[in-house]
């Protein structure tokens, strides 16, 4: 059974740092792309990061860039997203996501990695982030 477990939310003041962590199971990490979503009122829900954890390539929404990194945990199966200098902005439940569509080519470079929220077939549950003062 496929699975995904978030933790690691909770509330901070603006410019501290939290650490959420994915939990996978039920497929191979490293055949899939992994991504981290925050939703929020009135936005939807938002690509902040994801990953391939077979070759470690990252991207990052430009909200984020700089600021939070992704990277697979140092417990098995799973991926982690590092959030420093948080912001009031970036309250929300985040959420993360295996992509179904992403694909590992012969050439050892991905199809896709980091599409939109359509590609995306298995999700976690979601574990709030408050930033607030």
């Amino acid at each position: 059974q496929v699975q995904l477990v978030e933790s690691g939310g909770g509330l901070v003041q603006p410019g501290e740092s939290l650490v959420l962590s994915c939990s996978v199971s039920g497929f191979k990490l490293n055949d899939y792309a992994i991504a981290w979503f925050r939703q929020t009122p009135g936005k939807g829900r938002e690509a902040v990061s994801c990953i391939t954890t077979r070759d470690g390539r990252a991207s990052y929404d430009d909200s984020v860039k700089d600021r939070f990194s992704i990277s697979a945990g140092n417990a098995e199966n799973t991926v982690d997203l590092h959030m420093s200098n948080l912001k009031i902005e970036d309250t929300g439940v985040y959420y993360c996501a295996r992509n179904l569509l992403a694909k590992y080519r012969e050439d050892s470079t991905w199809w896709r990695p980091c599409g939109p929220v359509v590609d995306y077939d298995q999700w976690g549950q979601g574990t709030q982030v408050t930033v607030s003062s």
